[in-house]
């Protein structure tokens, strides 16, 4: 714990000492008492023992609780954080005699579901002094999450906190506000959807946040595998623009797109499944990816109206054209989804004869025929040979890693190009690596698009290099655990 807290003063002045994550008394005692001769100077510290029944790791009494707080108060914390639950059970004139000294975090936490009436919350929480309160609860939504801001901004001296992973960005963005702060582990996260002080400060650059900060992201389900973050704070970092781009997971587009205007989004990335359901939201689209029938790039004009643009095919011409003649080519796609599209518009646009098979043979058909393509039955792909194939399906993204969209047997072409970036080497092209066919990693595509989109929103020239680097710096930090889970291990084919 104390190594835990010299990293995290490192990067911010404000840390929270979580007293119950201790074994015993004892211990908690020991801590402090080392505390009280090192005090960090020019540190605040909030002290936390929070109790069992408030969702802490406590195990004793309330009395022993105030006990600790004291002894923490007296050790150099100027604030503590003291429950709802233990506020009840306690008289005033005792929490002032033994915690006076300190000043007072009232607190109320709601795991399950967020509180019909925020605001008796809030009064219970202001009685007997408290110098400020904070207000955790579990968001479903984007708008439960809207809810929770909106009000702890009418509310003077108040933290709130959406927990869960829909409030993951939400915690990030709610730094715009005055006087806000946000909760960040070093290393043990203590409540759903925080993102790590080393994350915070790196990569979206918490401490710069203000109320200028421009803010993008990107949206679909799941996001956690993401990379565009690291990738686009990088460049945005790079070219020294006053923005944060989050992650957001939308299970609801709806709800996502009603919180546009509250979270002031000027653009956003659109992965799957959210591609091709986007396009009715919008109220203009680019010609291309109007045909293309997918949307992975959205920007916010300043009517509020959203404007519609595909990047992908950019990605997919940036991977391959250096490596094969598209004109005249053949290249056969896996997939019939929303990259799909865009791969398949990108190649015949590029003059290749398009090739496409998927799971369900009725969607290849209709894809080859936009596309002005053939679609070919799964059974038929083995005994047939093409310059390139391209997986433009999901089948061996992180975590699944061992799966491939095709066998063996059937990569009979020149290359193969997996428009997965996660792991950078995929299953799929270690199948075909071992058959000596040329492989291009998703990476190549990821990042051209993703430059392309930077430009779009920001009008600068995109720092491509740094966001290469940004990128394989984070998959690097992976590739042992993808190696040593591989060995060993079969591939499994989806169909």
């Amino acid at each position: 714990m104390w190594r835990q807290l010299e990293l995290a003063l490192r990067q911010t002045r404000l840390a929270e000492l979580r007293l119950d994550w201790l074994s015993s008394d004892e211990e908690i005692e020991d801590f402090l008492e080392k505390l009280g001769t090192r005090t960090p100077r020019r540190a605040v510290l909030i002290a936390t023992c929070r109790r069992r029944e408030a969702g802490g790791r406590y195990p004793g009494s309330v009395g022993k609780q105030f006990v600790h707080l004291a002894e923490a108060i007296r050790a150099g914390c100027k604030w503590y954080d003291l429950e709802i639950e233990a506020s009840r059970k306690s008289p005033p004139e005792l929490i002032d005699v033994l915690l006076g000294d300190g000043n007072r975090l009232a607190s109320a936490h709601f795991f399950h579901r967020i509180p019909r009436n925020l605001e008796m919350v809030a009064t219970e929480l202001r009685r007997n002094g408290a110098d400020a309160i904070k207000i955790a609860a579990q968001c479903n939504s984007f708008g439960e999450c809207r809810k929770l801001i909106d009000f702890g901004r009418r509310q003077p001296n108040s933290v709130v906190i959406p927990m869960g992973e829909i409030g993951m960005p939400v915690r990030i963005l709610s730094l715009k506000g005055k006087g806000t702060f946000a909760y960040a582990p070093v290393e043990n996260a203590t409540a759903p959807g925080q993102t790590s002080l080393q994350a915070a400060a790196s990569v979206y650059r918490a401490d710069k946040i203000d109320a200028q900060t421009r803010v993008y992201g990107v949206i679909g389900n799941p996001i956690g595998h993401s990379l565009s973050p690291v990738m686009q704070n990088a460049a945005l970092a790079a070219r020294r623009i006053n923005a944060v781009y989050a992650p957001f997971l939308v299970r609801d587009l709806r709800d996502f797109l009603q919180s546009i205007g509250p979270f002031e989004v000027r653009g956003f990335s659109v992965t799957l499944p959210h591609k091709e359901r986007i396009l009715r939201h919008l109220d203009e689209c680019d010609p291309l990816a109007e045909r293309i029938g997918a949307v992975n790039t959205v920007t916010v004009r300043g009517s509020g109206k959203l404007y519609g643009s595909n990047t992908d095919y950019v990605g997919v011409l940036s991977a391959l054209q250096r490596r094969v003649k598209l004109a005249g080519s053949s290249v056969l796609i896996l997939g019939a989804g929303g990259a799909a599209r865009a791969v398949a518009f990108a190649l015949n646009q590029a003059g290749a004869a398009v090739f496409v098979t998927a799971r369900r043979h009725e969607r290849a058909k209709l894809l080859a025929r936009d596309a002005g393509g053939e679609a070919i039955e799964r059974g038929k792909v083995r005994s047939a040979h093409f310059d390139a194939i391209v997986n433009a399906t999901p089948v061996g993204m992180y975590p699944a890693i061992h799966d491939s969209p095709a066998e063996s047997q059937e990569l009979n072409c020149r290359l193969v190009f997996d428009t997965i970036y996660r792991p950078s080497r995929t299953e799929l092209l270690r199948l075909a690596a071992r058959r000596g066919i040329e492989t291009v990693s998703g990476v190549e595509m990821f990042v051209a698009q993703g430059a392309s989109q930077f430009e779009i929103w920001t009008g600068q020239k995109a720092p491509v290099a740094v966001m290469r680097h940004a990128v394989m710096s984070a998959l690097s930090r992976e590739e042992g655990l993808f190696t040593n889970r591989g060995s060993g291990r079969k591939t499994r084919v989806a169909r």
